[in-house]
């Protein structure tokens, strides 16, 4: 492309601007150049992604907080409205916010694994769910901010799942979650590993199998 470029934030504009800059879309770059170290496991509420999260990083793996559940901890804690039962768009704003100081936590350490308990493609999926419009910024920071193509969903299992002072949802709420999010993730080209029903252990051996592929020795 000849001539001067100019940066724009609207996805999807390259056109020639007064000035005869060529107008190209910034946000479409990818915002680290190694996403295949940056994993993320998620899943609607309830059905062990956490507990997995929190093995990994037994093992040694970097891991990331579940924005939610911290979120509605400190908004609780100072009386706060950013609650999902409060005020929804302000939650998904600071829960934006909050991935996006985790993908950029991991990047400044470019030799770790990270493991992301939830990524910023959730955020489609929550919005979606509540039948909300995903604004045009939350699509840009999907699309900047990207991670290893496979992701890991943990499916609803009954047999663990428990309501408590973070997690009101009834159980047929986190299956409704659950579609929501994976809907997003496959809707923004990444694959889809469902994690099994078995112990954290062996969720944690399943993960690294499928992702060793991927990884130098």
């Amino acid at each position: 492309m000849s001539g001067p470029q100019c940066w724009v934030h609207d996805a999807g504009r390259r056109a020639a601007s007064p000035n005869g800059c060529a107008l190209i879309d910034k946000t479409a770059d990818v915002a680290t150049k190694d996403p295949d170290r940056l994993v993320v496991v998620t899943g609607g509420p309830g059905a062990g992604k956490t507990t997995l999260i929190e093995a990994l990083g037994r093992r040694g793996f970097g891991i990331t907080e579940e924005a939610g559940r911290a979120i509605i901890r400190e908004q609780v804690a100072i009386g706060g409205l950013a609650l999902p039962w409060d005020d929804t768009a302000l939650f998904a704003e600071i829960m934006l916010t909050w991935e996006l100081r985790s993908y950029r936590g991991a990047e400044r350490d470019p030799a770790r694994i990270v493991f992301f308990d939830r990524g910023v493609p959730d955020l489609a999926g929550y919005l979606r769910l509540l039948r909300r419009p995903v604004p045009a910024h939350f699509e840009a920071a999907i699309r900047k901010f990207r991670y290893h193509r496979k992701v890991f969903v943990a499916p609803p299992w009954a047999a663990i799942y428990a309501q408590d002072s973070e997690r009101k949802q009834t159980f047929a709420e986190a299956q409704r979650t659950y579609e929501a999010i994976i809907g997003a993730y496959a809707d923004h080209g990444y694959d889809l590993v469902e994690l099994p029903l078995v112990p954290v252990g062996e969720r944690a051996d399943f993960v690294l199998t499928h992702l060793a592929a991927a990884w130098p020795s």
